[in-house]
């Protein structure tokens, strides 16, 4: 085992715990800051957990004391009630701040892919100045982004699947050419932990080998898990109107159109090479005898179950 841990942000989510289990893997030390303790989780007996709080700063800055690397991958998909991205963005400068002075050799930030801060798109332009944020704080770091991430207890995929498999039809917004090029949560947690080793700083989009139109993505998904749904081309109001009422129904929101408008601009594809190596085709015929079995919320996996932060 390392001598200083690593701490992670959200070790019992999604790809905090890529992270975390790539790290613990490698013979890592991992510290989570959580806002949530899960004791029943099967990461719970070998990682510490401690709180993910921004109200109380030097509690927070004595988390993160004796670390080596902080991987943060704290942010917010979409805005409810009053967490919004001003407020994310706020809460990540006091993260910075806080791993600044307690002496934390490294940061590494997952961001987005063409993360932009004139983006009319508030997720990207956010993540975008957070990027800068980073840049400026004098931290030794890495920014890996991500395009669209695929993998164990994904919510986007898992839930088309949902659609695809219960529904007679899904209604696909516009012509569904748009691109997007899969990476799975694996490629991505390697990529930053590799990129956590080093000690220039660098930053480098996370990317799958495969390009695909949304529309081909919907369709490799509906022949894997076999379902029923003809896909029907609408107008993306009309589809996102379904979307509306099945969130709804679900107590979630299933869709925003701040998302649609991200995937429309083929937002979620990187200009650079491949970095990852996992086939998005080849993981959904592996897992379609899981995929889309039941619903993932959103609100109860990311809001519901946290204190205002």
């Amino acid at each position: 085992m390392s001598a200083r841990p690593d701490v992670v942000t959200g070790a019992f989510s999604y790809t905090g715990r890529a992270i975390a289990e790539r790290l613990l893997e490698g013979g890592r030390r991992v510290r989570t800051l959580t806002r949530r303790p899960e004791p029943a989780d099967p990461l719970a007996a070998s990682v510490e957990a401690r709180p993910l709080q921004f109200a109380d700063f030097p509690a927070l800055r004595a988390s993160l004391e004796g670390a080596d690397v902080l991987y943060s991958t704290y942010w917010v998909r979409f805005e409810h009630g009053t967490t919004t991205y001003e407020r994310a963005i706020a809460n990540t400068r006091t993260l910075l701040r806080a791993a600044s002075e307690a002496g934390v050799r490294r940061v590494v930030h997952i961001g987005v892919t063409n993360a932009r801060d004139d983006s009319p798109l508030p997720y990207f332009r956010g993540k975008a100045v957070l990027e800068q944020a980073l840049r400026e704080s004098g931290l030794s770091h890495a920014i890996v982004r991500p395009t669209l991430v695929f993998g164990k207890e994904d919510i986007l995929v898992n839930n088309i699947a949902w659609v695809l498999r219960r529904f007679p039809f899904f209604l696909m917004p516009g012509r569904g050419d748009y691109l997007v090029q899969p990476v799975s949560v694996r490629d991505t947690a390697a990529l930053a932990v590799a990129a956590g080793a080093q000690d220039g700083d660098v930053e480098l989009d996370a990317a799958g080998p495969e390009v695909l139109s949304f529309l081909e993505l919907v369709q490799l998904t509906r022949r894997a898990v076999r379902g029923r749904a003809r896909i029907v081309h609408v107008r993306p109001e009309r589809a996102l109107a379904l979307a509306a009422l099945v969130g709804r129904a679900r107590g979630d929101v299933l869709l925003t159109r701040e998302e649609l408008e991200g995937l429309r601009r083929s937002l979620l594809v990187s200009d650079t090479p491949p970095t990852g190596t996992d086939r998005f085709s080849d993981w959904v015929r592996r897992n379609a005898d899981t995929l889309g079995r039941s619903y993932v919320s959103e609100l109860d996996r990311n809001f519901r179950p946290y204190a205002p932060l």
